[in-house]
């Protein structure tokens, strides 16, 4: 059954890449017209295992946003409320969540499924206890019980088929939600800073 997923999430991803290449040209041109390049990046996230990997996405903030983070929060993951560092594209892909669509290419090189739990930034999954390290047994998704439950209205301990599929369609053009503060990885990090 496994070997099924595989091969039907890397046949599917394919496919969508062809079907949308225009529409995803045509959004990585908005991105540059707007506030140049790039329009896509690629950010270290703890895959299957653990190992790591490029997770693409369309950027969605100015060019300098990480110099920026420090300005803004004291949280070491930069979660800012109403984030003023957010483009006028990437307020647009953020809320359709269109911006994670260059992850079919992650998909189809085998390093993300289209359903699975969302992948960590690196330093996130360094803070897992034994229990949250269960999410790294299966390859990240796409989309996932986030993604159809509140995305970041969601707490960190609650983020751990086709019917998720089915309704991440019906997410899109939602309403932003306030972001919850990871307060659990803040704390973990801030530890680890002590020891």
């Amino acid at each position: 059954m496994r070997s099924v997923k595989w091969i039907g999430d890397r046949v599917v991803a394919a496919v969508l890449l062809i079907l949308l290449s225009p529409f995803l040209a045509a959004i990585a041109l908005w991105i540059l017209i707007d506030g140049g390049r790039p329009a896509i990046l690629a950010q270290e996230r703890a895959g299957k295992d653990g190992r790591t990997f490029q997770m693409l996405k369309y950027r969605t903030m100015v060019q300098n946003a990480l110099e920026l983070a420090a300005q803004l929060t004291d949280d070491p993951f930069g979660v800012v409320e109403d984030d003023p560092r957010v483009t006028k594209p990437g307020r647009f892909l953020r809320r359709t969540g269109l911006d994670e669509l260059p992850q079919l290419w992650n998909v189809v090189k085998g390093e993300m499924s289209l359903v699975g739990p969302r992948p960590d930034l690196v330093e996130q999954a360094e803070n897992y206890t034994e229990h949250d390290r269960r999410r790294l047994a299966v390859e990240p998704g796409i989309t996932g019980w986030s993604q159809v439950n509140g995305r970041e209205a969601i707490g960190w301990p609650e983020r751990i088929d086709l019917k998720i599929l089915w309704r991440t369609f019906t997410e899109l053009g939602r309403s932003g939600e306030k972001p919850v503060e990871d307060t659990v990885n803040i704390e973990r990090a801030r530890e680890r800073e002590r020891v």
